[in-house]
């Protein structure tokens, strides 16, 4: 695999991600009181914990994907 396709890899990979964090916060912000309902027929949770864990959650995520996809993908980027 050369570096311009892993390049563009890693592009598509933060692009996916980046889609489900939109969808996950769409989710959150949407519909929070049916995704609080469904999550509780599994784990019991105050609506407050439930919301920090969602939140953590999120803020987790998008720091992986800033970490592991976005950072080498402008470092390619400005080596090709």
């Amino acid at each position: 695999m050369n570096l311009q396709v892993f390049k563009d890899v890693l592009l598509w990979c933060a692009v996916l991600d980046y889609v489900i964090l939109i969808l996950w916060f769409l989710l959150i912000a949407f519909v929070h009181d049916g995704f609080h309902k469904l999550s509780n027929l599994f784990v019991e949770l105050p609506v407050e914990r439930f919301n920090a864990i969602n939140y953590a959650g999120l803020a987790f995520f998008k720091l992986i994907t800033i970490a592991f996809f976005l950072v080498p993908y402008v470092v390619l980027r400005f080596i090709i």
